[in-house]
């Protein structure tokens, strides 16, 4: 053990000094020297390890020599002040205060922290109380311990929400999903209501205006802009009006059938029919279409609205810029030795009945049918479904179906193997090309601005030109091109992310859906992936995953396809003993 007189405080007390002769004290060890820095002088001060370290080599490397009659000079510890490091994150959203406790030095106050924080710009967000709280614990630390914690936030901006435009009458083709509650709470699937009709005044859309949200800023005071919500508009149509009360509102000024366009809502003079057959004669109406009764074989009905039908349509052909909604069924017949059909119904909206059967149906909406559709060719730019409100019901069977959304059905085929084609997400390739037309457009317009931004640089001082009335205007025309410019890039940029998720997400959200089977002979192509089914499936979700065709069947459907599983390997099992018995 070493005498405790061979360290003391240097003259200035910053320093523990070491004074030792080797061959007289050594050898040593750094325990030794620790030690020595255990006297309540210096136990507060820095120990200096790589000097300790040194100091013992040396020592020992002299001992027993003629250089160890010689004194040998160390600084074994040293008097630290307490540090603050201020940390500040790569978004400049947030810092830190990290406190290291002094080794015998001077300690930190709340102005030293101040100090700091003003040195390092940080102006906006500090948290006075956290502050507080760290000092009151950074008092008790040991020295050398440290303590850290957020002291300051930025506030990130809220992006305005969209406009959101709700409508606020139900359509004709919404009856078929509604049927009426009768006395005592029983409800008459027979019975879908009467027709939708309003009156001048009444409300048909409301807007509910986009925000301009609201901005942000960093520790440094920065603004951070947030982003406005879209607007959308609604387009007054055919007896419709924009409010002269509420600029957001869309309101009926004539009597009629609501009709939901592109760009909003018209009310269509409405043409009530008893029955389309020989005796009335074809109907083109510009207007919507109320049939009370049926369409009968051989005639056609056009229409600039909806057409509604409260009996059947058979063997007769429909075609609506708005609607057609069939409140019974649509019937046809096939012809040409099966490849063609006596029925055709045409919508730029959607198309809903309760059953179909021998037809062909295109709708640029979607397609609803409530409990059977056979034997059909459908095409959809949006989602068929075929499925009642409760999801009970809805077989769809024969026929092929062309659905760019997807497909929903309660049963798929038939037990007898019907053979029955579904396409659906085949738009993915026309997405990709529409995307790199974009990303093309991006490119133009950057370059047309950089193009622009050159020719605004090579002007000469404004001094020399502000007088002049032509170049004055052609200045002009050249920052309303550079707004244009940037409010077309930040346009096109916004249509290139939100396509670009769509493609990510594309066979994700459009797939097939099952309620309950899928059964033998049904050929399924989604996307460039494709699959005939050769046994049933029970309840399943059908997508494209990594250009194959996977069914997800969930709980219900592992239960179901290992129950199935099971009675095919019993059958096999019979089959095999017939034959060994045989």
């Amino acid at each position: 053990m070493l005498a405790p007189e061979l360290a003391k405080l240097s003259g200035d007390n910053k320093n523990v000094e070491l004074r030792i002769i080797p061959n007289e004290h050594g050898p040593i060890t750094a325990t030794d020297l620790l030690e020595l820095l255990k006297h309540p002088d210096y136990k507060k001060l820095f120990p200096m390890m790589p000097v300790i370290e040194k100091a013992v080599a040396e020592v020992n490397k002299s001992v027993d020599t003629e250089e160890g009659k010689t004194e040998l000079f160390y600084l074994l510890a040293e008097r630290k002040d307490a540090q603050i490091e201020i940390i500040i994150s790569k978004d400049k959203m947030s810092a830190e205060a990290q406190l290291t406790a002094a080794w015998g030095g001077k300690t930190l106050s709340m102005p030293d922290i101040l100090k700091a924080l003003k040195a390092n710009k940080i102006a906006m967000g500090l948290k006075k109380k956290r502050l507080e709280n760290l000092l009151r614990y950074f008092i008790r630390l040991k020295p050398g311990e440290e303590c850290k914690t957020v002291i300051a936030a930025g506030k990130a901006p809220i992006n305005g929400e969209n406009a959101k435009i709700e409508r606020k009458v139900p359509l004709a083709r919404e009856r078929l999903l509604i049927p009426q509650e009768k006395e005592g709470g029983k409800v008459d699937m027979r019975e879908l209501g009467s027709v939708i009709m309003v009156k001048p005044n009444d409300i048909l859309m409301r807007k509910t205006p986009a925000t301009e949200g609201t901005h942000g800023y960093d520790i440094h005071g920065q603004k951070l802009k947030a982003k406005p919500g879209k607007d959308a508009n609604f387009t007054a149509g055919n007896g419709t009006a924009i409010s002269e009360t509420n600029p957001n509102e869309l309101i009926a000024i004539a009597a009629g059938q609501p009709v939901e366009t592109a760009k909003g809502m018209q009310v269509d003079d409405v043409l009530q029919i008893k029955d389309v057959d020989v005796g009335y004669g074809n109907v083109n109406f510009k207007g919507s279409v109320l049939i009370t009764g049926d369409v009968h074989e051989g005639m056609q009905v056009k229409s600039s609205g909806d057409i509604t039908v409260m009996g059947f349509v058979d063997s007769a052909h429909l075609e609506a810029d708005g609607d057609v909604i069939v409140n019974k069924g649509i019937i046809g017949r096939q012809m040409d030795g099966g490849n063609k059909v006596t029925t055709s119904i045409k919508a730029k909206g959607q198309i809903c009945a309760q059953f179909v059967q021998y037809s062909d149906l295109e709708a640029d909406g979607e397609v609803l049918v409530t409990k059977q559709l056979l034997h059909s060719h459908t095409k959809t730019h949006a989602s068929l479904t075929v499925a009642d409100p409760s999801n009970r019901r809805g077989d769809l069977i024969g026929g092929s179906v062309h659905a760019d959304k997807g497909v929903k059905a309660v049963t798929i085929g038939a037990t007898a193997g019907t053979k029955t084609d579904i396409y659906c997400a085949m738009k993915q390739g026309e997405m990709k090309e529409h995307l790199k037309e974009l990303s093309e457009s991006v490119k133009s317009i950057v370059l047309a601005g950089l193009d622009l931004s050159a020719r605004l640089k090579k002007l000469p001082p404004k001094a020399e030109w502000e007088n002049d009335f032509v170049m004055v205007e052609q200045v002009k025309m050249m920052l309303e091109e550079k707004h244009q410019l940037i409010a077309e890039k930040s346009r096109e940029e916004d249509e290139y992310a939100q396509l670009k998720k769509e493609i990510l997400n594309y066979y994700k959200e459009h797939g097939i859906q099952a309620l309950k089977h899928v059964f033998p002979n049904a050929e399924i192509h989604i996307g460039e992936a494709a699959h005939k089914t050769n046994r049933e499936h029970g309840p399943c979700t059908i997508q494209n995953v990594d250009k194959e065709i996977k069914f997800d069947y969930g709980d219900k459907g592992d239960t179901a396809k290992k129950q199935n599983e099971k009675k095919q390997a019993e059958q096999a099992t019979k089959q095999e003993q017939a034959s060994d018995e045989s």
